[in-house]
């Protein structure tokens, strides 16, 4: 392996200008300068060119384009938490290394997570545009922009992995209720702590719970894991959280239900095909019916600092020949 000094880093897509810096410093970096998604072929160069590839969510790295891999490609450090975008195992047959940068979204993810659920509950964004048109708000009445109380609604947290543990901490600060259904329980401690219901059984926690929040990560066995069947069984007034996975909710059965009245609502920073939007998701949302988001549950500065932060250490760690801290396994299961 080569030294840290003449190694070769290949970044997907333009990071903070701090961390390109250091990156700079301390490897032989190939920038790319548009904020923008590679093309294939573009990727295709650089895992023909460098010995680690700093790829992200946007960057399909699929067996196809890791056949065309140099043998000098031996770490691909994703700059993101999730790992959907990589064949896990087609890497490893080859002989590469997998890490990501986990555990840095988890407090800012939950308060986006948090505020979704205020806006929903209280209407922030439907009241925000009712000042944006001359003539639309007719003042302060007794039964102006009725939203619904927080306190003593039941919450449920599909996932309780770290972001659904923070999510619920904040939670009952606002006095909701904590239900959740994850593959185990979490520690007594915690269900003390936060109060919190455990449900074996998601087809029965779903009828329970005025609000749904996902926060559980998109693995083969939870694409659709929210199926139209299952998203049938909640109430007609209930609230969908989504700061996950897009593929983790049916969308198509989801919006035929928000259409028919048959859920109450939704607040979705992620999608099955983004960042292409399905229209009648944006009509839904121009009348107010769903609150929709970029995917930026994650975007504060601080995090994705962290992000390049971690992407260095995991670097380095590899090239120094030890085992980086955030290796990504294939999936044996």
């Amino acid at each position: 392996m080569t030294e840290n000094s003449t190694l070769v880093v290949a970044l997907t897509r333009k990071l903070p200008e701090g961390i390109e810096k250091r990156m700079a410093e301390l490897f032989d970096l190939i920038a790319h300068r548009h904020d923008r998604a590679m093309t294939r072929r573009e990727l295709q160069t650089a895992v023909e060119t460098a010995d680690v590839l700093v790829p992200t969510l946007s960057d399909s790295i699929d067996a196809e384009l890791l056949s065309h891999a140099s043998p000098r490609l031996k770490l691909i450090a994703q700059y993101g938490a999730g790992t959907d975008n990589i064949d896990i195992d087609a890497a490893h047959r080859a002989g590469i290394t997998v890490t990501n940068t986990s555990n840095v979204l988890n407090e800012d993810t939950a308060d986006m997570t948090m505020a979704l659920i205020l806006a929903g509950q209280r209407r922030l964004v439907e009241g925000s545009r009712q000042l944006l048109s001359d003539g639309a708000w007719p003042g302060w009445s007794p039964d102006f922009m009725l939203g619904k109380r927080l306190s003593g609604k039941k919450l449920g947290i599909l996932g309780m992995g770290r972001i659904g543990t923070a999510v619920a901490r904040r939670a009952r600060a606002f006095g909701l209720e904590i239900h959740y259904h994850n593959r185990s329980p979490v520690s007594s401690k915690t269900e003390t702590e936060l109060a919190a219901t455990y449900w074996d059984s998601l087809d029965q926690m779903l009828p329970k719970v005025d609000i749904l929040s996902v926060n559980c990560p998109y693995t083969p066995a939870t694409y659709h894991l929210l199926s139209r069947r299952r998203l049938s069984l909640m109430q007609p007034e209930a609230f969908l959280i989504n700061t996950a996975r897009g593929e983790i909710i049916d969308e198509p059965a989801l919006i035929d239900l928000l259409e028919q009245g048959k859920i109450g609502g939704a607040g979705l920073d992620v999608f099955e095909a983004q960042p292409t939007l399905d229209p009648r998701l944006v009509r839904l949302a121009q009348e107010n019916r769903v609150i929709l988001l970029p995917h930026m549950a994650s975007a504060t500065r601080e995090a994705r600092i962290d992000m390049g932060e971690k992407v260095i250490i995991n670097i380095r760690t590899f090239m120094d020949g030890h085992r980086p801290p955030d290796r990504i396994l294939p999936n044996r299961a």
